[in-house]
Protein backbone atom coordinates (compact mmCIF):
# COMPACT_ATOMS: atom_id res chain seq x y z
CA UNK A 1 0.00 0.00 0.00
CA UNK A 2 1.02 3.65 -1.18
CA UNK A 3 1.37 6.15 2.02
CA UNK A 4 -1.97 8.09 1.05
CA UNK A 5 -3.80 4.35 1.07
CA UNK A 6 -2.27 3.46 4.26
CA UNK A 7 -3.35 6.98 6.16
CA UNK A 8 -6.92 6.65 4.70
CA UNK A 9 -7.37 3.09 5.95
CA UNK A 10 -6.36 4.61 9.56
CA UNK A 11 -8.73 7.50 9.02
CA UNK A 12 -11.47 4.33 8.07
CA UNK A 13 -10.25 2.53 11.34
CA UNK A 14 -10.69 5.51 13.11
CA UNK A 15 -14.65 6.10 12.35
CA UNK A 16 -14.96 2.48 12.04
CA UNK A 17 -13.81 2.34 16.19
CA UNK A 18 -16.37 5.13 16.34
CA UNK A 19 -13.30 7.87 18.34
CA UNK A 20 -15.23 10.53 19.42
CA UNK A 21 -13.55 13.77 17.61
CA UNK A 22 -15.25 16.22 20.68
CA UNK A 23 -12.77 14.24 23.66
CA UNK A 24 -9.36 14.64 23.72
CA UNK A 25 -7.98 11.67 22.63
CA UNK A 26 -10.19 11.94 19.40
CA UNK A 27 -8.94 15.01 18.56
CA UNK A 28 -4.91 14.13 18.74
CA UNK A 29 -5.50 11.07 16.47
CA UNK A 30 -7.86 13.13 14.18
CA UNK A 31 -4.99 15.86 14.10
CA UNK A 32 -1.88 13.11 13.87
CA UNK A 33 -4.41 11.49 10.66
CA UNK A 34 -4.72 15.26 8.90
CA UNK A 35 -0.72 15.81 9.73
CA UNK A 36 0.03 12.39 8.08
CA UNK A 37 -2.48 13.05 5.01
CA UNK A 38 -0.61 16.34 4.61
CA UNK A 39 2.98 14.65 4.50
CA UNK A 40 1.52 12.00 2.08
CA UNK A 41 -0.12 14.55 -0.16
CA UNK A 42 3.85 16.38 -0.05
CA UNK A 43 5.33 12.55 -0.61
CA UNK A 44 3.33 12.25 -3.78
CA UNK A 45 4.19 15.60 -5.13
CA UNK A 46 8.15 14.89 -4.44
CA UNK A 47 7.93 11.55 -5.90
CA UNK A 48 6.08 13.63 -9.50
CA UNK A 49 9.32 16.08 -9.49
CA UNK A 50 12.13 13.47 -9.25
CA UNK A 51 10.53 11.48 -11.66
CA UNK A 52 10.00 14.66 -13.53
CA UNK A 53 13.59 15.18 -13.02
CA UNK A 54 14.91 11.70 -13.59
CA UNK A 55 13.52 12.24 -17.01
CA UNK A 56 15.11 15.45 -17.62
CA UNK A 57 18.56 14.23 -16.43
CA UNK A 58 18.33 11.03 -18.59
CA UNK A 59 17.48 13.58 -22.48
CA UNK A 60 20.43 15.59 -20.64
CA UNK A 61 22.57 13.05 -20.80
CA UNK A 62 21.34 12.07 -24.19
CA UNK A 63 21.84 15.27 -25.41
CA UNK A 64 25.51 15.58 -23.86
CA UNK A 65 26.21 12.11 -25.54
CA UNK A 66 25.39 13.74 -28.78
CA UNK A 67 27.72 17.27 -28.10
CA UNK A 68 30.48 14.72 -27.24
CA UNK A 69 30.35 12.72 -30.19
CA UNK A 70 30.76 15.88 -32.54
CA UNK A 71 33.05 17.39 -30.52
CA UNK A 72 35.20 14.00 -30.64
CA UNK A 73 34.55 13.55 -34.25
CA UNK A 74 35.52 17.16 -34.71
CA UNK A 75 39.22 16.91 -33.48
CA UNK A 76 39.77 13.12 -34.49
CA UNK A 77 42.71 13.20 -36.92
CA UNK A 78 43.47 10.28 -39.05
CA UNK A 79 47.30 11.62 -40.07
CA UNK A 80 48.36 11.77 -36.37
CA UNK A 81 49.10 8.96 -34.25
CA UNK A 82 49.53 10.72 -31.25
CA UNK A 83 45.73 11.30 -30.62
CA UNK A 84 45.92 14.54 -28.08
CA UNK A 85 44.16 17.16 -28.08
CA UNK A 86 46.48 19.62 -26.70
CA UNK A 87 47.38 22.57 -29.11
CA UNK A 88 51.14 23.16 -27.55
CA UNK A 89 51.91 19.66 -28.59
CA UNK A 90 54.52 19.12 -30.21
CA UNK A 91 53.38 16.15 -32.74
CA UNK A 92 54.11 14.92 -35.75
CA UNK A 93 51.93 16.23 -37.63
CA UNK A 94 52.77 19.64 -37.19
CA UNK A 95 54.90 20.38 -39.64
CA UNK A 96 52.78 19.02 -42.30
CA UNK A 97 49.80 21.02 -41.55
CA UNK A 98 48.44 24.47 -41.05
CA UNK A 99 46.19 26.01 -38.31
CA UNK A 100 43.54 27.96 -39.33
CA UNK A 101 40.35 29.17 -37.81
CA UNK A 102 37.37 28.45 -39.83
CA UNK A 103 35.33 31.25 -40.61
CA UNK A 104 31.73 29.09 -40.53
CA UNK A 105 32.07 27.65 -37.39
CA UNK A 106 34.96 29.52 -35.50
CA UNK A 107 36.65 26.43 -34.19
CA UNK A 108 40.71 26.24 -34.68
CA UNK A 109 41.54 22.89 -37.27
CA UNK A 110 44.45 21.12 -38.39
CA UNK A 111 44.19 20.86 -42.13
CA UNK A 112 47.41 19.15 -43.58
CA UNK A 113 49.11 19.87 -46.73
CA UNK A 114 47.88 17.02 -48.73
CA UNK A 115 44.16 17.45 -48.05
CA UNK A 116 44.13 20.82 -49.86
CA UNK A 117 42.97 20.26 -53.34
CA UNK A 118 44.27 21.99 -56.82
CA UNK A 119 41.51 24.58 -56.60
CA UNK A 120 43.33 25.31 -53.01
CA UNK A 121 40.02 24.43 -51.18
CA UNK A 122 39.16 21.81 -48.52
CA UNK A 123 36.39 21.05 -46.22
CA UNK A 124 36.28 22.08 -42.85
CA UNK A 125 36.33 18.95 -40.28
CA UNK A 126 33.90 20.10 -38.17
CA UNK A 127 31.61 21.77 -40.05
CA UNK A 128 32.15 20.73 -43.63
CA UNK A 129 32.11 24.33 -44.84
CA UNK A 130 34.20 24.66 -47.76
CA UNK A 131 37.90 26.89 -46.82
CA UNK A 132 39.57 28.20 -49.75
CA UNK A 133 43.32 28.89 -49.60
CA UNK A 134 45.90 30.92 -52.40
CA UNK A 135 48.28 28.32 -53.45
CA UNK A 136 51.55 29.66 -54.30
CA UNK A 137 53.80 27.43 -56.74
CA UNK A 138 57.25 27.27 -55.96
CA UNK A 139 59.73 28.01 -58.64
CA UNK A 140 62.37 25.42 -59.80
CA UNK A 141 65.65 26.59 -59.09
CA UNK A 142 67.63 25.45 -62.02
CA UNK A 143 71.87 25.45 -61.37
Amino acid sequence: MSVSEKVAYLRGLMEGLDIDDDKKEGKMFAAIIDALDEIASDLSDIDEDLEDLTDYVEELDEDLGDVEEFVYECFEDDDCDCGCLDDDCDCCCDDDCIEVVCPACEETVCIGFDEIDEAGEVECPCCGAVLEFEIEEEEEIEE
